[in-house]
């Protein structure tokens, strides 16, 4: 898993970043707040990512700070709730302004969200509100509604991310990472890993 990417902003735009990361551009859907508050192209700034991989796409989302990611995760935790609704909600509230509706079962707070209707706002209120307000009472915000932020993304973890954004299943791209030495750099595991995966005929 890919906990953050930390390198040289090459584009931004109000719903994606392209950051540059040991050579490898990784494009990530953002909520507008995100975007926003990293600096413009050209300068070096840490994204917290989560990666999707589905049967059909894989997506991957930034945030400009642990607690957005840890909102995005927990919001889409909801039923009924996806990364696009995910990413609409962060785009208008803080996840301090999430937190505190969700406790306060303020569901007319979620519904200012492009795609976000009655019903939907209403069970993110509900499923939401005993998560964020122990972390409240705690004054740990999201961090006790999750669980301890796992390390940093190792190069293993970069390359197998950036062969899937190549079109490899997760599961082709973990077994070719699997052969390569971990100790080498990102770029060199990639390479490596690409050329076994031509012989074995992709």
């Amino acid at each position: 898993m890919i906990y953050c990417l930390t390198g040289k902003i090459l584009k931004k735009t109000l719903d994606t970043v392209v950051i540059s990361c040991a050579g490898v551009g990784y494009a990530a859907q953002v909520p507008t707040t995100t975007a926003e508050a990293l600096p413009a192209a050209g300068h070096e700034a840490t994204l917290y990512t989560v990666l999707s991989v589905s049967e059909n796409d894989v997506a991957l989302y930034g945030f400009a700070s642990e607690d957005q990611r840890a909102c995005f995760k927990l919001l889409t935790s909801v039923s009924g709730v996806g990364p696009k609704a995910g990413l609409a909600i962060l785009s208008i509230l803080t996840p301090e302004k999430v937190a505190m509706a969700a406790s306060s079962g303020d569901h007319k707070a979620f519904t200012a969200a492009s795609g976000v209707g009655p019903k939907l706002a209403q069970r993110i209120a509900l499923e939401l509100k005993d998560k964020v307000g122990k972390g409240l009472a705690a004054g740990t915000g999201f961090a006790a509604a999750g669980t301890a932020a796992p390390p940093p993304a190792s190069a293993s973890a970069q390359a197998v991310a950036a062969l899937v954004s190549l079109g490899y299943t997760a599961s082709e791209a973990s077994m070719a990472v699997a052969r390569v030495d971990d100790t080498l750099p990102v770029q060199d595991i990639i390479k490596i890993a690409l050329r076994g995966l031509s012989r074995a005929g992709r």
